[in-house]
């Protein structure tokens, strides 16, 4: 998983703070966290695409949250962000090379690709299973303070 997928994640979150009612540029909330303006927003744009924040052109504009954290899944972000493929791709080299053997010996599922899938349905399941308002609670238990500090910060234009 990139790191933009984390990125993407802080960003929603912080957006919850700073407010429904104003929208945050990709250029200050990257500095928020001394990150590169033109790939976070590159990672704001697929979440833009896939419904999760709305964007508004010119300089009072930036990103808003389209819905509330509660919901949106971690899973819809890392689909947002990673797209809807597949982790794990078996390339079936069990068909290659010395230890090949007869293609009807090996018609059956390839075990190891089998057990990754399982484990990948695993993983998305659970992250779908989270939302980001419920990140948004655990964040601010962490740090209480976290949200008044951002909304100061972006106060400070």
């Amino acid at each position: 998983m990139s790191e933009g997928v984390e990125w993407a994640l802080h960003s929603c979150v912080n957006l919850a703070w700073s407010g429904p009612d104003r929208a945050v540029s990709a250029a200050r909330l990257a500095a928020w966290h001394d990150l590169p303006a033109a790939y976070l927003n590159k990672q704001l744009q697929a979440l833009a695409r896939a419904g999760i924040v709305t964007s508004a052109p010119g300089p009072r504009g930036g990103f808003k949250l389209a819905r509330p954290l509660a919901a949106i899944s971690l899973m819809d972000v890392v689909a947002a962000v990673e797209g809807p493929e597949e982790a794990f791709r078996c390339a079936e080299i069990r068909r290659q090379g010395p230890g090949a053997g007869e293609p009807a010996a090996d018609a059956a599922d390839c075990a190891i690709a089998h057990a990754m899938t399982r484990a990948e349905l695993a993983w998305r399941r659970a992250l779908a299973a989270q939302n980001l308002d419920e990140i948004r609670q655990q964040a601010e238990r962490q740090a209480p303070e976290a949200p008044a500090r951002l909304r100061a910060w972006l106060a400070t234009r």
